[in-house]
C-alpha cells in the first residue's frame, strides 16, 4: 500500500486519482469511476467529488492507496 499525503482537509476522489498517478486526466479519472473500478474503503465508488479524508483508501487496479495527511 502506498501512502499518498495531501495538504488539506480533504481531497475529491477524482483530483486524488490525478494526484496519485493512477489516472492521466481528468476524464480518464472520471472513466475509472464511471466504470466501477476504484474503490473507496473496499466498496465500489461512483461519486467522482467522493470527499477522503486521512486514512480513506482507494484501490485501483489491483494498487492500494492510503491517504495521509503532512
Amino acid at each position: 500500500m502506498t501512502k499518498i499525503s495531501i495538504q488539506t482537509d480533504f481531497i475529491k476522489l477524482d483530483s486524488f486519482l490525478k494526484f496519485s498517478g493512477s489516472a492521466s486526466d481528468g476524464g480518464d479519472a472520471k472513466s475509472m469511476i464511471a466504470d466501477g473500478l476504484v474503490k473507496v474503503n473496499g466498496e465500489v465508488c461512483l461519486m467522482r467529488g467522493k470527499k477522503l479524508r486521512e486514512g480513506d483508501v482507494v484501490s485501483v487496479d489491483g494498487d492500494e492507496y492510503e491517504v495521509g495527511r503532512d
